[in-house]
């Protein structure tokens, strides 16, 4: 078993409900403060902290602290070990596909594209 899967496993568990799918989605565009992250959610401030802390403890979010103020982002890579994963997960058909594909592409004359 690869060594990775310990982390996997955990964005997945965080991934696994659709607040926190959301909260990634949102940041995904740019950092955002709590208060912002909660508006579109009906549920107290205190339940959303709690799914911010899934979040940061899976190692996909960062967040910090300014006064009062605290900054959620996503971080660089966080998302990387489920591409290596679904990657591992394509059938060798997929693989021959895209390596017809890229033939393709090269041998084509292109303006018979």
């Amino acid at each position: 078993m690869p060594k990775y899967y310990d982390q996997l496993d955990l964005v997945l568990r965080a991934l696994a409900d659709p607040t926190r799918r959301a909260v990634v989605e949102r940041l995904a565009k740019s950092p955002a403060v709590v208060s912002e992250l909660a508006e579109p959610f009906s549920m107290a401030l205190p339940s959303l902290m709690q799914h911010l802390r899934v979040l940061e403890d899976a190692g996909v979010v960062t967040s910090q602290k300014h006064g009062r103020v605290r900054t959620v982002s996503l971080r660089p890579g966080a998302l990387d070990v489920l591409h290596l994963w679904l990657g591992q997960q394509r059938t060798p058909a997929e693989h021959q596909a895209d390596r017809l594909g890229l033939h393709l592409t090269r041998t084509t004359p292109k303006g018979n594209r």
